[in-house]
């Protein structure tokens, strides 16, 4: 069968766009990172200049994959939108991973703030989300939802008396809205 020009042509683009592809997303990391600090086995090692003749198995699992995904994403809507799909799937760990590069990038986002902290106490570390749920309303005292998400998780721990307080202050915020409704809902369940 004879091909046309236009397919060969179609075939020449699509490979130098997945040429270039790959190596966009490999050379990351080959690329020294100053800021790595790690020494011994799990550190990055340099590139050998030898060209293996084939990858084998052994050589894939050398590579530390975990590390190169995160240092390719960098765009804070996607770090989000990867938070916000993991810690949907239960996957609380590498949601709460992310939500705290998030806050590295813009320490000053309440909603990363309250997501961060819901995920902590889905996490088993409530302590360490009741601190980050209150540094994120003395970011902004107005947000409801971290009210309410402080509120939940303080009733949670059975700090009734903390519980009462951030579930009054999100309904004072807004009673009528879904997240007032909310707060309203929690409050009639307080001991």
């Amino acid at each position: 069968m004879i091909r046309s020009p236009k397919f060969w042509i179609s075939m020449a683009v699509f490979q130098v766009v997945f040429g270039l592809t790959v190596f966009g997303l490999t050379r990351q990391y080959y690329i020294h990172d100053p800021d790595n600090s790690r020494t011994g086995p799990t550190a990055l090692r340099q590139p050998s200049l030898e060209r293996p003749d084939r990858i084998t198995e052994s050589r894939l699992s050398q590579l530390d994959m975990s590390r190169f995904n995160q240092s390719i994403i960098k765009d804070p809507v996607e770090i989000s939108r990867q938070a916000d799909e993991s810690f949907n799937k239960k996957e609380y760990g590498r949601a709460a991973d992310l939500y705290q590069r998030l806050l590295k990038l813009d320490p000053n986002d309440v909603d990363t703030y309250n997501n961060l902290g819901l995920t902590l106490h889905y996490l088993g570390r409530s302590t360490e989300a009741l601190g980050k749920l209150n540094e994120g309303v003395g970011v902004d005292p107005t947000s409801q939802r971290i009210w309410l998400t402080l509120g939940f998780v303080n009733s949670q721990l059975g700090n009734t008396e903390q519980a009462h307080t951030a579930l009054t202050t999100a309904v004072k915020i807004n009673a009528d809205n879904e997240i007032g409704q909310s707060a309203v809902k929690m409050l009639e369940n307080l001991p």
